[in-house]
């Protein structure tokens, strides 16, 4: 048996994988329903697809959230809003 007690589970942790989640099957439903999306040639120079963008803002969205822990002792919802920020911008941009 797989011991996960020493995790701190609470509703926020729960949530948070909740929304990946349901991100990552989203993405697959629309990528099943309408193939390729259209690769776009973004402010870095570089062509990106709708799953390109969605792992770009994930993995930028987790360097906050860390940077935000590591560095700051405000409250989480300062970094959650600026990583919904980031990721706006980087389905608009990137």
């Amino acid at each position: 048996m797989l011991d996960l007690t020493w995790m701190a589970w609470t509703w926020q942790t729960a949530t948070f994988f909740a929304v990946i989640l349901a991100l990552l099957c989203a993405m697959t439903v629309w990528e099943w329903a309408s193939p390729g999306g259209g690769p776009r040639h973004g402010i870095l120079g570089l062509d990106t697809t709708r799953g390109d963008r969605l792992f770009i803002s994930l993995l930028g969205s987790a360097f906050i959230h860390l940077g935000w822990l590591g560095f700051t002792d405000l409250s989480l919802w300062g970094g959650t809003v600026l990583s919904l920020a980031y990721a706006f911008a980087v389905f608009r941009w990137v």
